[in-house]
């Protein structure tokens, strides 16, 4: 088997890996309940989708075409950066829609529970 072929089928199995994973991550995102579980999907397997497809398009520039190309390694950058700040917003922003000071739990602390304000008697228990 030439040594091409063994590189394109290593390619294709990144590839199709990270298929799966950007499927399983767009189920997901559809099929949760709710928000805070709707999270994880596009957080987690959808990154790792996109991570495989960009891994791929690496090894393709490197053993196949030759070069290094350092825009896939750009956009992997930004795509680790931003999408758990992200989640982090879209999980604040849930969180102060829809829970109460009484449904969180205690923070064990001197502050209230993220940025939500609690009572002080709450506090103490």
């Amino acid at each position: 088997m030439e040594l091409v072929t063994v590189y394109e089928i290593l390619i294709v199995l990144f590839l199709i890996v990270s298929g799966v994973f950007g499927i399983v991550g767009s189920f997901g995102l559809i099929k949760l309940n709710n928000p805070m579980s709707r999270l994880h999907a596009p957080t987690k397997a959808t990154t790792l989708g996109v991570g495989g497809v960009l891994i791929a398009s690496v090894l393709h520039s490197i053993l196949i075409e030759g070069h290094v190309s350092l825009n896939e390694l750009l956009i992997t950058l930004f795509l680790l950066l931003t999408a758990p700040i992200t989640a982090h917003f879209i999980a604040k922003a849930h969180i102060h829609r829809h829970e109460t000071a009484e449904d969180l739990p205690s923070p064990g602390g001197d502050h209230g529970w993220a940025t939500l304000q609690c009572d002080p008697k709450d506090m103490a228990e």
